[in-house]
């Protein structure tokens, strides 16, 4: 049996971790390095990386403390941000990352996954999608539009067909934000991610709005996500990786646990 995964998100600025909501009012929580060896030993599948004003600043990723963070874990490394071609992503990969996840470029140009995807293996691309409801249209369903460079420049791709994209052109993963739940501890967009995880053939991680161990339960078995992420709900101490796991694992989630 697959387990599902707990995975914790470092957004990085200036080589510092931050936290916002809704991908503003950034605020300083800590060391990279030493927020990433802790999640480990508290039970962390993976830890995910992301140089969250790269695309923005049109500069590549910072890779002084991807590489201190790399030396220190033995769990895999999703490192995102700041990617333009692939030749970014082989850069990442020999600065320590496991798998490279691409947003912004993969939208301007989508055979990047394509090339990343036969040049590294789809087990090392991640396709990041930021994604942010539109109003209902005639039908009533909301729509969910993709958006790039931080989450700041909305472009013409709705999600869920995107997700399909991605996955068709490579993309061994999926990390799927929803930018309006975002630091708000109110939970998953379960709509969102489980029409994506119904669509596409890859794992599904589902990120933007964990605030409780319930909230991973529900992306778990209600959305059916592969994998789960948290990231304020951690760095402000509200409960533990181990901790949310335990509680996984009593409701009948299959984790990994110490």
């Amino acid at each position: 049996m697959l387990l599902d995964r707990v995975i914790v998100c470092l957004d990085v600025d200036a080589g510092r971790v931050v936290k916002g909501v809704r991908f503003r009012d950034l605020r300083d929580v800590g060391d990279p390095v030493e927020l990433a060896v802790r999640y480990e030993a508290e039970g962390a599948d993976e830890i995910v990386f992301l140089d969250v004003s790269a695309s923005v600043e049109g500069r590549k990723a910072m890779t002084d403390a991807i590489t201190r963070t790399a030396e220190r874990l033995f769990i895999p490394l999703t490192v995102g941000g700041g990617v333009s071609e692939v030749d970014d992503i082989a850069h990442l990969l020999r600065a320590g990352a496991d798998k490279v996840a691409v947003n912004t470029a993969a939208v301007r140009r989508p055979r990047l996954l394509e090339e990343a995807a036969a040049r590294f293996g789809s087990q090392c691309v991640v396709a990041s999608i930021d994604a942010r409801a539109d109003a209902p249209g005639d039908t009533g369903r909301i729509a969910y539009r993709v958006f790039t460079h931080g989450g700041r420049a909305p472009s013409d791709l709705e999600a869920v067909s995107w997700g399909v994209e991605c996955a068709r052109r490579g993309a061994g993963e999926l990390l799927l934000t929803a930018i309006d739940r975002d630091g708000t501890r109110e939970g998953f967009d379960l709509d969102l991610t489980g029409e994506v995880a119904r669509r596409v053939p890859v794992p599904v991680i589902a990120s933007g709005g964990a605030g409780r161990a319930e909230h991973f339960r529900e992306a778990f078995q209600v959305a059916r996500a592969s994998a789960a992420l948290g990231a304020g709900i951690f760095h402000e101490g509200l409960t533990t990786v181990g901790d949310v796991k335990r509680e996984l694992a009593a409701a009948g989630v299959p984790v990994r646990t110490a």
